[in-house]
């Protein structure tokens, strides 16, 4: 069980996080008067973190043979980041924390069975079987409760 236990409780801390990270850049927009400069002090921030990350991992930045062999759709999750912040950024005002986080949430699993169950993007194929249905059936009936 406690192998389990603190992955767990820093997955809770990441979804923390998000929550935290769409206040402050909602605050950070009606501040500016911006969602592009607030995504761009977002993304200018986080740069700044993943460096210093490297720092202290002292990680070796990869060489050109080993970023050449890197299928070119595994560099685009900077983009997808992009329009995750874009559009939290102008819909946290007008949905709310918790609707937005809910359907956050309910599009991730969605994709996440449907990428499972194909096996998509290097992923390992997992049947989309009726628990996992159900699951997301669930998680559906929770955003719309969420939503009221």
């Amino acid at each position: 069980m406690l192998p389990i236990l603190i992955p767990s409780a820093l997955a809770a801390l990441a979804g923390v996080s998000i929550v935290v990270q769409q206040a402050l850049n909602a605050n950070l927009r009606a501040a500016l008067n911006s969602a592009a400069w607030s995504g761009f002090a977002s993304y200018l921030v986080g740069l700044g973190c993943m460096a210093l990350l490297t720092i202290v991992l002292r990680d070796p930045v990869p060489s050109a043979s080993v970023a050449l062999r890197v299928p070119w759709w595994a560099w685009s999750g900077g983009l997808f980041g992009a329009v995750f912040i874009g559009l939290a950024i102008l819909l946290v005002p007008q949905l709310g924390a918790a609707t937005f986080i809910a359907l956050l949430v309910a599009g991730q699993l969605l994709a996440s069975v449907a990428a499972d169950h194909f096996g998509l993007l290097g992923l390992a194929q997992r049947a989309a079987d009726l628990p996992r249905l159900l699951g997301v059936g669930l998680l559906i009936a929770g955003v719309v409760l969420i939503r009221r």
